[in-house]
């Protein structure tokens, strides 16, 4: 039987995401991101396509690391002026009817009282539509930003996060019973206290004593998304994550991990078939693979390598304006994202700008639908990934092709849905829900008295 793939658009809240410089493209319309009609524009264009969702990256604090200023980051417009990606959600949201949304959200810089109620209330105006993408941090101007003098110890944040997700789902799953909300216009009772709960916590980070603030959305615990690619990621994900995004370098290194966080998934009882696992890719089409490589060679045209450098400074903690284009980086223990340390050892500083100014730093597929289709399918069998996070060049460009191009080609195949699953985020992605099920840490939270 041919494998379904599916689809998540990778976008930020922002000019520059990933591909560095390439704004200034004459196609590119990504600068017109702080418009309304940008985003919706783009929600019928993936909903069109049938994507699955759209996965908003954000990052809160600037990339000051290369040469130890923000100076570059703010020139080429790398991740900054960033915009917070929660407001994208209603606004996409009233333009389609299945798109769903992965947004990204800092556990250390928002309390979880007021966290737990934004994101309650988004899933109640999208019908289910909302996931989270849990994220601890790595940048010390957003740590600095918070009043901390630097980030916390990478692993430390890990312990935070677990504490973190027990206050959370605490307020989302045992707050209010099911029955709570009556609405009853004659009796005058809209909720039945006795079916409301207090939610006590005392813990090593976290101290609450509070009501949730929202009726149960219909989700309670939205699908949650997890990105870290660390020994104590991979575990907080297979406790936690119900879609992993992935983002290493080919498909044996996937295909390991793959297997591995499936393994630790099913080691604490839970179906390792529910975690859906998403590979990082940027596919640049064209009618024939001959267009696609015009393609390639127009976008890198307008490369910025210095800001693509500030990106992956910010990335490793290490600040690559020390050395020559061709010189190799020399591999440091810091606090920020461990994974891209190991990613973007032993190779010449020039090689990692330009790799990363198109696209971003993830494989590139280039070519026909027929190549890309063919390359896809192959990258999932091989690897046990479920779909793929799509990184985008030229905006809207790159998505446009997509929908227009490839997806008919995966159709034809028998790999790319033809229609939507009705139902939740959860629905849609598993074919069961709309609620979390036994045995997710979240579920022994229900009906907390």
């Amino acid at each position: 039987m041919t494998k379904e793939i599916r689809l998540c658009a990778f976008d930020m809240n922002s000019v520059g995401h990933q591909s560095s410089g390439l704004w200034r493209h004459p196609r590119d319309q990504s600068d017109r991101y702080n418009t309304m009609a940008y985003w919706t524009d783009l929600a019928r264009t993936l909903e069109r396509g049938l994507f699955d969702a759209i996965f908003l990256a954000d990052v809160t604090g600037i990339y000051d690391v290369y040469a130890g200023t923000p100076d570059t980051a703010l020139k080429s417009a790398m991740q900054v002026p960033t915009n917070d990606p929660f407001t994208l959600v209603p606004l996409m949201a009233s333009v389609t009817e299945h798109l769903c949304f992965g947004v990204t959200g800092a556990i250390p810089y928002e309390a979880p009282y007021s966290f737990a109620r934004k994101i309650s209330s988004l899933d109640h105006l999208t019908d289910g539509r909302l996931g989270w993408n849990i994220v601890t941090g790595y940048l010390d101007s957003a740590a600095r930003g918070t009043g901390q003098a630097k980030q916390t110890a990478h692993d430390t944040r890990y312990d935070i996060a677990a504490e973190y997700m027990e206050v959370v789902y605490k307020l989302w799953e045992g707050s209010w019973e099911d029955d709570a909300v009556k609405r009853d216009r004659v009796s005058g009772i809209f909720t039945d206290p006795t079916k409301v709960h207090t939610v006590s916590h005392a813990g090593q980070y976290f101290n609450l004593e509070a009501v949730h603030l929202c009726e149960p959305s219909p989700q309670r615990t939205p699908i949650l998304f997890q990105a870290g690619a660390s020994p104590k990621g991979q575990a907080f994900a297979a406790a936690h994550a119900e879609c992993v995004f992935i983002a290493a370098g080919n498909k044996e290194s996937q295909g390991e991990l793959v297997r591995g966080l499936r393994q630790q998934a099913a080691e604490i009882g839970r179906n390792p078939n529910d975690l859906k696992v998403f590979a990082l890719v940027c596919a640049i089409l064209g009618e024939t693979d001959d267009e696609a490589e015009r393609s390639l060679q127009e976008y890198s045209q307008y490369a910025d390598l210095e800001g693509a450098l500030a990106l992956v400074s910010g990335w490793t903690g290490i600040d690559l304006s020390q050395y020559a284009l061709d010189e190799t980086v020399t591999a440091t223990k810091t606090e920020a994202i461990q994974s891209s340390l190991k990613g973007f050892g032993n190779h010449p500083v020039g090689d990692i700008a330009r790799n990363l100014a198109v696209g971003g730093g993830c494989p590139k597929i280039v070519g026909s639908p027929q190549t890309i289709a063919d390359e896809l399918q192959d990258w999932a069998d091989q690897t046990g990934i479920d779909g793929f996070n799509l990184s985008y060049t030229v905006m809207p460009e790159s998505i446009e092709r997509i929908v227009d191009l490839l997806v008919p080609e995966l159709q034809k195949r028998g790999a790319y849905k033809t229609s939507y699953q009705p139902g939740t985020f959860r629905e849609k992605l598993n074919g069961h829900g709309p609620r979390l099920s036994a045995p997710h840490p979240a579920t022994s939270f229900r009906q907390l008295a």
